[in-house]
């Protein structure tokens, strides 16, 4: 028999389930998921997928300080007043003309 070694790792308890209830589909246990990462890492000698920070996430209120809400909100003025705006039917007129629709 092959030996074995523990890793212990700390998750958040839904990652865990959220990620079992996948593997159980699959067919696959937890700790065999987990050597094939770590074989892909070997392999790879790196993390075998792209980790990339998100590109340009829209902007939410919740997640702007008041400082940062009252400089987006100046951003837009800004391209309001210099005209760098394209009105909504502009734009559905121009997705029709493109794309048939």
């Amino acid at each position: 028999m092959t030996r074995t070694s523990n890793v212990f790792a700390r998750i958040e308890p839904e990652l865990k389930e959220q990620a079992e209830q996948v593997l159980k589909q699959l067919g696959i246990p937890m700790s065999n998921a987990i050597s094939l990462f770590l074989r892909q890492v070997v392999l790879q000698r790196g993390i075998p997928f792209d980790i990339k920070l998100p590109e340009n996430k829209p902007l939410t209120f919740g997640s702007l300080d008041e400082k940062s809400f009252n400089d987006e909100i100046e951003k837009g003025l800004a391209d309001l007043n210099a005209g760098r705006i394209t009105s909504a039917e502009r734009v559905a007129e121009k997705m029709r003309r493109d794309y048939g629709k």
